[in-house]
């Protein structure tokens, strides 16, 4: 059995056609959606982008224990895992975090290939201030972000020059050099549709056309009201215009995996590290607390000979490796957190563990003994400083930290959109969320001193 893993960061789940999206084009996902068994009850781990990456990649629930950082050589990886029952292994990625600054993600896989360019990668080094094609005082991290991918990217001819294009293509061309390997894993990574927003234009302007104003391409992260609304909707529509185009050049890979005859002995899978606030509870970005926008995201495995479907199970990246080492025949390693679906994939219908538990790193004293109220004053200070987590469940979802936050309590059934708190009102219910919570953390062998700093809820 071969393996193929594509992420695409920062994809958001009602985006899809297959998630109930009616306004953005994506026909190659869902129609991959409608040969996988498709999860609605998938939800990031650790957050943000490389503690999701080190849970998909080691089993592991990272936030546990740490937080952005290198993956160290004690953990054990998916890849190095199936090298040693056989497998080569290959990684094609454009998300620069993932060898940037001696992060080592590649490390066990046979091969690798980072495309150049994204985001801050310190491709190049001039022209020292390129000229931007708008104001840039609304940016987030103009010089470190911004700035530096003006000059990483100075000159893009055509659509394959962009970065998702680049990225699957180099992933085809490794297909067919190597689709008679007895045994492969591949893993494709590519940061569309990631800040910042700059797909073709005739990407964008299938969602707003005729707009003049200014493109806020990596819009700093915060309250939205410094966007108008003008603004806020051509931002959604850049968004929208990298989603379609990744998913173009995914149903291009998708396409030579069928040409090159492997799918009826390859896995495929589709997934993201998390999503991304659009206005929703009056944000711009990834900040703070994690509601469903950031923290639900989509997820999809076409398995040959599995029938298509929907399945409420719940489960999360650091459970996509125990699966594909129990697909492949290899044994689990003793060090993953996660738990295989694959009897999901045959058809048990269990919910799993019943809830999903995603969180900032939580490695870290409260910054507070006193719960700490957000204002447009300090609010840059503490939506880094904070480190919620979320705890989700059919019915309610519970925001938390430590002494530091106050709790949220949303009744997902009657308030998806998580807009009115709970938590004074039915402190019970909160406290069974917490109770899992803590036993979930205990579980995973979480360090005492993390688990105390949460142990006890603010009162309402």
């Amino acid at each position: 059995m071969n393996f193929v893993i594509i992420i695409s960061d920062t994809f958001r789940r009602d985006h899809l056609g297959c998630y109930g999206n009616n306004w953005i084009s994506t026909p190659n996902l869902d129609k991959f959606a409608s040969e996988s068994l498709v999860f609605d009850r998938f939800y990031t781990g650790s957050f943000p982008t490389i503690p999701q990456r080190r849970d998909l990649l080691t089993g592991r629930f990272s936030f546990t224990y740490s937080d952005w950082g290198p993956l160290p050589n004690w953990e054990v990886t998916l890849a190095q895992a199936l090298g040693e029952s056989g497998y080569i292994s290959y990684m094609v990625f454009d998300t620069p975090h993932l060898n940037n600054n001696g992060f080592w993600f590649d490390r066990g896989f046979s091969a690798w290939n980072w495309i150049r360019g994204q985001e801050d990668d310190r491709l190049r080094p001039d022209p020292r201030m390129p000229k931007a094609p708008f104001d840039v005082t609304r940016l987030r991290d103009v010089q470190e972000l911004y700035i530096q991918h003006l000059r990483n990217n100075p000159n893009r001819d055509c659509e394959e020059d962009y970065f998702a294009p680049r990225t699957m293509r180099e992933a085809m061309k490794w297909l067919e050099k190597n689709y008679k390997t007895e045994r492969f894993l591949l893993y494709v990574d590519t940061f569309d549709p990631h800040e910042p927003w700059d797909p073709p234009s005739y990407y964008t302007e299938l969602y707003d056309p005729g707009y003049e104003g200014e493109e806020i391409q990596y819009p700093v992260y915060g309250p939205i009201d410094y966007l108008t609304p003008a603004e806020l909707k051509h931002i959604r529509a850049m968004y929208a215009g990298e989603v379609t185009m990744v998913d173009r050049w995914v149903g291009r890979l998708l396409q030579k995996i069928e040409d090159l005859g492997l799918a009826d002995n390859t896995v495929v899978i589709f997934t993201t590290d998390h999503g991304y606030y659009f206005g929703e509870h009056g944000l711009i970005g990834k900040v703070t607390m994690m509601y469903e926008e950031v923290c639900h995201v989509p997820f999809m495995i076409r398995v040959p000979s599995r029938k298509p479907g929907r399945t409420n199970y719940y489960a999360q990246a650091a459970d996509v490796m125990p699966t594909i080492l129990d697909l492949a025949g290899v044994p689990n390693t003793d060090t993953c957190h996660g738990k295989s679906f694959v009897s999901v994939l045959r058809g048990d219908e269990s919910p799993g563990r019943g809830f999903a538990v995603s969180s900032w790193s939580i490695a870290h004293k409260p910054i507070s003994d006193s719960v700490q109220s957000m204002n447009p004053y300090n609010w840059a200070e503490l939506s880094w400083a904070l480190k919620p987590s979320t705890i989700t469940t059919d019915e309610y979802v519970l925001i938390l930290g430590a002494s530091d936050i106050y709790p949220e309590l949303y009744h997902l059934p009657s308030d998806p959109r998580q807009e009115r708190n709970l938590y004074a009102e039915r402190t019970a219910e909160a406290l069974k969320l917490h109770k899992q919570y803590i036993g979930f953390l205990e579980q995973v062998g979480t360090p005492a001193e993390y688990v105390d700093y949460r142990r006890k809820l603010p009162k309402p």
